[in-house]
């Protein structure tokens, strides 16, 4: 069975290597092509967009594609629709890989807020702030004008940073607790803003914790509807049932 692995989180590469190699599935992983240098990934990819919905779905139909794995960013809200509406277009069984979100423990303080347009009025005055959300989106954050920030990306900025009293700073996860304490010490970093991709345990949360600071947590979009699951082993076990 030939299948659409929409990829570009933790758990698509575990089910990338689980998949590479087994004759029962010829994989295809498509990347969006968001970062400049992905981590290898031991099947076939595809990097770029589809142009469009119409692109897509001649996309899947030209490759005849017998299910699709959709392990995309609980953020990539857009592709994950769109590409459960070609599905279901197409009669093509469709599953969405989407780990659980993260709950707070005992010594979090945490805010949960619906936007990033939200997340200034969550944020006391003077403080200076770490945005763990990607460069994509910092110009929804223009209410912390008036605050020192900072924001975290994997490849090195080609433009300025877009406050006048900011920062980008540039590193690849995975991070350690021990390194995360240490920048925002060096940072002096009052409050920390994440959006809720959740997976296993992540070191900028227990720093945050350590060092009793606010995190302002983004909540996910609407996900489509259809067919969920949480763990590679149950991507993997679906896939079996579609044979």
């Amino acid at each position: 069975m030939k299948i659409l692995l929409l990829a570009g989180t933790a758990e698509a590469r575990g089910l990338a290597a689980r998949l590479a190699g087994d004759g029962r599935f010829e994989v295809l992983a498509a990347l969006a092509g968001e970062t400049r240098a992905p981590v290898a990934l031991p099947v076939p990819v595809r990097v770029g967009g589809f142009g469009s919905d119409a692109g897509q779905e001649q996309f899947m139909l030209d490759n005849a594609f017998g299910a699709v794995v959709d392990a995309t960013h609980p953020f990539a809200v857009q592709i994950s629709r769109r590409t459960r509406a070609i599905c279901a277009r197409l009669g093509l069984p469709y599953v969405q890989l989407l780990r659980p979100g993260w709950q707070p423990g005992p010594g979090d303080n945490w805010r949960f807020v619906g936007s990033e347009a939200e997340v200034a009025r969550e944020i006391a005055p003077g403080a200076t702030v770490f945005l763990a959300t990607g460069r994509k989106t910092l110009a929804n954050y223009a209410g912390l004008a008036g605050h020192r920030v900072y924001c975290r990306q994997i490849d090195p900025p080609e433009g300025a940073f877009p406050f006048p009293d900011g920062a980008f700073v540039v590193g690849r996860p995975p991070f350690t607790l021990d390194d995360e304490i240490a920048l925002f010490r060096r940072l002096g970093v009052g409050a920390l803003v994440v959006k809720d991709a959740g997976g296993g345990s992540d070191a900028k949360l227990h720093a945050a914790r350590a060092l009793g600071l606010p995190v302002v947590v983004i909540r996910r979009p609407a996900q489509p509807p259809g067919e969920k699951v949480e763990t590679v082993d149950a991507a993997l076990h679906w896939l079996e049932a579609q044979l």
